[in-house]
């Protein structure tokens, strides 16, 4: 929440994250000029992120437990483009719904916009290369970008908070009373982002061959087994 953090760490957030939002911008702007029929989908991706996000439960960590939504957006666009659709985001709550804050931004960017987007985006690469079965794979990338934003926020908030029991100590603490929700919401997650991906390779499946997700011959088998 918006002060939460204390200096020096506040800053070092803002410094890690920055690099990647300057990559995600250029992506993304190079996919507005060569790609421009996939835009609704990116539209669709960061609208998934708000309302999911935005469903938030508090937590006596000085943060708070809710889905992330930013599953879907790596897969589909990669985890630079999705840490500009979390920062877009993260604006807009901490500007308007009091979630979040701007002096932690660069912090709630990194953790739910970059590492948990890049987790998602590499178990989905890894599961297609291994031949795992697509929904599979999308339902543990999705729920792996929840579990691992909010390891990610356990580390940040031991680092800024290691109190006597050290960073481990602090680091466990903090990762145990966010299990408790963040499992069982990762689970779902990662189920609701497995459902929108089979509506997409129903109903529009040309935009997963445009970004080069699937061939249209694996679209075809899942499209035939769904049959």
């Amino acid at each position: 929440m918006e002060g939460f953090l204390p200096g020096p760490w506040w800053q070092i957030w803002y410094v890690i994250s920055l690099p990647f939002i300057i990559v995600g911008l250029h992506q993304l702007n190079r996919l507005v000029k060569t790609q421009r029929d996939t835009l609704p989908a990116l539209a669709v991706a960061g609208a998934f992120v708000f309302v999911l996000s935005s469903l938030k439960l508090p937590s006596v960590t000085g943060s708070c437990s809710h889905p992330t939504g930013t599953g879907l957006s790596a897969i589909l666009f990669g985890p630079c483009i999705a840490a500009v659709l979390g920062l877009i985001v993260l604006i807009y709550q901490a500007l308007f719904l009091a979630h979040g804050g701007i002096t932690t931004l660069g912090a709630n960017v990194f953790s739910m916009g970059i590492a948990g987007p890049a987790a998602a985006y590499l178990i989905y690469r890894a599961g297609t290369r291994a031949g795992v079965n697509t929904y599979a794979t999308v339902f543990l990338a999705a729920a792996a970008a929840n579990i691992v934003t909010y390891i990610v926020t356990s580390v940040q908030l031991a680092l800024a908070f290691p109190g006597t029991a050290g960073f481990l100590g602090a680091f466990q603490a903090f990762a145990a009373i966010f299990a408790i929700t963040q499992v069982p919401l990762a689970i779902v997650e990662g189920a609701v982002i497995a459902l929108v991906f089979k509506y997409i390779v129903t109903l529009k499946p040309d935009i997963l061959t445009k970004l080069n997700l699937l061939s249209e011959s694996a679209i075809e088998r899942l499209r035939e087994a769904a049959a």
